[in-house]
């Protein structure tokens, strides 16, 4: 389980990397915004910025929520219940959490057929 632990702390720390970027990235925008006198509403280009300000809020919040699964994993993994499926209890595949170690569902509950 040190392993497991190891890849999620990483998986952690790049999240948290990524999300530092674009809350920077969201703030420097909404201030310089601010510094201009343009009308999202008249202006050409304010729907542009608009749509990116909801784009990066978006991504924003994806992050958050990756974040909160990453520490959930982790919470699963001291509890010893790490890999096993929340919903039918078997275990969940190891193809499935390489590619998504914060996974709490096996394949088959995931799609629906389990």
């Amino acid at each position: 389980m040190d392993e497991t632990r190891h890849r999620l702390a990483v998986e952690r720390e790049q999240a948290l990397a990524r999300l530092a970027s674009l809350t920077g990235d969201h703030e420097s925008m909404v201030a310089a915004s601010l510094d201009t006198n343009a009308d999202d509403e008249h202006d050409p280009e304010g729907a542009t910025i608009a749509f990116e300000r909801s784009q990066i809020g978006a991504l924003v919040r994806q992050v958050r929520h990756h974040v909160a699964e990453v520490d959930a994993a982790l919470e699963r993994v001291d509890a010893g219940t790490y890999g096993a499926c929340e919903r039918c209890g078997t275990a969940i595949g190891e193809a499935r959490l390489d590619a998504l170690p914060a996974a709490r569902t096996c394949i088959a509950c995931a799609s629906g057929s389990g």
